[in-house]
């Protein structure tokens, strides 16, 4: 049993040949079925124009999330704070947490993302992104001449999506970070200097990590070859696609880039028997030192989708349903 926590992280992934908002159904119904098995938080994300996700509103998800559930912890990964004025994310987040007292997470980014033209319709300008993870904690807290209303019962936990940059960002600022992608596999230096430089807030007295990836838990080595694909797509092609089944992906023909993109995505993440990935995360949490395993998996077939949660519940030895005692940084 590996000792951690352990959350999901749901972008609304389309299907080819489903209308779009299936997936915004299927995200509301997978959180249901997370806090049964005993899962401590859902994570949804934002996307804007991605024709192979349907989450663009986090917090219009989140509340429906919140309606479907009672007591799993509920948040963003994140929130792309250069697309939006900080008052107005506060005072989403504070009227969702009205819906879900003491459940609510806010994760926020700082990736520019997407295409010019989506750019150009979000109005994003140049931000300090610092400055405004300031503003937005002070209108949380309460410490803004502008006040919230609804006003939160209690705390709203911040967290940082994290790249070298966010990492600086979350030390000097004393939140916890949420890191993936080639820093899970870095020497570690980049963690190592975020815990060093790490200055203790009222909110987190000490560095806090959570790793994100895709993991699956599965005896079929192709189950992650519908996500690997549309990465690969998107990387060649520039937009981001549906998922397709495997058969589908088998039988498609992949450039010599395409080829490469699939096998590089493959790689990074995490899948096979339960034996293989419990050893495998088990070496990945120790050597990052994460507190919290955000399993970001997803694939076609949403059958064996929920088959693979449920094993990762287990190998985490959740029971279910939750008690909704849960602790946070």
């Amino acid at each position: 049993m590996i000792n951690s926590r352990l959350s999901l992280l749901d972008r609304s992934r389309t299907r080819a040949g489903e209308a779009s908002p299936i997936a915004l159904h299927e995200t509301v119904a997978r959180a249901v079925r997370a806090e049964w098995l005993g899962y401590d938080r859902v994570w949804v994300a934002e996307h804007h124009s991605v024709p192979g996700i349907a989450g663009s509103a986090p917090a219009v998800l989140l509340t429906a999330i919140a309606g479907a559930t009672t007591t799993i912890r509920i948040g963003s990964a994140g929130v792309m704070l250069p697309h939006h004025q900080p008052l107005v994310v506060a005072e989403q987040f504070a009227t969702l947490a009205a819906f879900a007292p003491g459940r609510v997470d806010l994760g926020l980014g700082r990736s520019p993302g997407f295409t010019p033209p989506v750019r150009r319709a979000l109005r994003q300008t140049d931000h300090d992104f610092a400055a405004d993870v300031t503003e937005l904690r002070g209108y949380l807290t309460g410490r803004s001449e502008v006040s919230l209303h609804p006003r939160p019962d209690g705390p709203i936990p911040l967290y940082v999506l994290a790249t070298g940059a966010g990492l600086q960002v979350a030390a000097a600022l004393g939140l916890p970070v949420i890191v993936g992608g080639p820093l899970l596999w870095s020497d570690g230096g980049a963690l190592a200097e975020y815990r060093r430089a790490f200055r203790p807030s009222p909110q987190q007295p000490e560095p806090w990590v959570a790793v994100s990836l895709d993991v699956l838990i599965t005896d079929d080595p192709d189950l992650i070859l519908p996500e690997a694909w549309a990465m690969a797509r998107s990387r060649t092609e520039g937009e981001f696609p549906p998922l397709e089944p495997v058969a589908v992906v088998r039988a498609a023909t992949k450039t010599s880039r395409q080829q490469q993109y699939l096998e590089q995505t493959v790689a990074a993440a995490i899948t096979g028997p339960r034996a293989r990935v419990e050893s495998r995360l088990a070496e990945l949490l120790e050597r990052t030192g994460a507190a919290e395993l955000v399993a970001a998996g997803s694939t076609y077939d949403r059958a064996a989708l929920a088959a693979s949660d449920a094993a990762l519940a287990a190998l985490f030895d959740r029971g279910h349903p939750t008690n909704g005692s849960l602790s946070r940084p």
